[in-house]
């Protein structure tokens, strides 16, 4: 199987098998570390018209609305290979299709750009020329892509190749959230990032125990990037309590009674 991680900070991992259009092959090969590792791969860049397909299983999105993908790959360089034609390419195309279920198998895939929607067109920074038998002089490539918004159950990843000499080592499909947090004596919740990379999300906070909301109702901002951000309004600590590093409110019993003295 091919190893395609959805993961944010703890999730686990977990692997998915791919269906593959001939010519494409699961192979041995190395990374960069000369690690052992299963790649897929296709070099048929002498013969003109090449349409290669690798399809993952169906994805669960998990309530996210914005899918991140990285992938790391090799190409090699065309003007390396001799008596190589004009249609050799050095790039490979992403895909992904949006659905509510399982409807791609074995037995039953699409191995055409219908009723797939582009990611990206994706180009190495660095292709090779030559390998040796450790492949030492394999350079690898990492690129994200990120698409959205997403509204279905789930999806498909789909990379399609059309005449290049490439192997791909691997692929991780994530998302980003901002993580619960408690903050200005407020607990926020656990917070889905927006359907795009700019995208503001509004939390509401509660109170933590023993404070009391104060000015307007609080919340904060979860951006693209999964981090929190613009707080707005504020929780204090109640009479009796004292403040305990902004995340706690501590019993104070002079305190309390101090605050009952001075009340008249």
């Amino acid at each position: 199987n091919w190893l395609i991680y959805l993961q944010l900070q703890v999730l686990p991992a977990f692997s998915l098998s791919l269906t593959t259009s001939l010519p494409c092959r699961e192979v041995s090969g190395y990374d960069e570390n000369l690690n052992t590792i299963r790649t897929y791969q296709v070099c048929n860049v002498f013969e003109p018209n090449q349409n290669n397909w690798l399809l993952t299983t169906f994805i669960n999105r998990r309530g996210a609305h914005r899918i991140y993908t990285e992938m790391r790959f090799t190409v090699r360089d065309c003007s390396s290979l001799p008596n190589v034609p004009g249609s050799c390419k050095e790039t490979f195309n992403l895909y992904y299709y949006e659905t509510d279920s399982v409807i791609a198998t074995k037995k039953s895939a699409f191995w055409s750009e219908a009723p797939y929607l582009k990611v990206d067109t994706i180009a190495a920074d660095e292709s090779f020329s030559q390998v040796d038998f450790g492949g030492r002089l394999m350079k690898v490539n990492t690129e994200v892509r990120s698409f959205g918004p997403l509204t279905r159950n789930g999806f498909y990843l789909a990379f399609q190749d059309y005449g290049a000499c490439m192997s791909l080592l691997s692929v991780r499909v994530f998302f980003k959230k901002c993580p619960s947090i408690v903050q200005n004596f407020a607990v926020f919740p656990e917070t889905m990032t927006g359907a795009e990379s700019t995208s503001l999300v509004i939390a509401r906070g509660t109170c933590i125990p023993n404070a009391e909301e104060v000015d307007v109702p609080i919340k904060l901002y979860c951006n693209g990037d999964g981090e929190w951000m613009v707080p707005i309004g504020r929780c204090t600590c109640k009479p009796g309590y004292e403040p305990e590093n902004s995340v706690a409110c501590k019993g104070n019993f002079w305190m309390f009674l101090r605050e009952r003295l001075s009340t008249p």
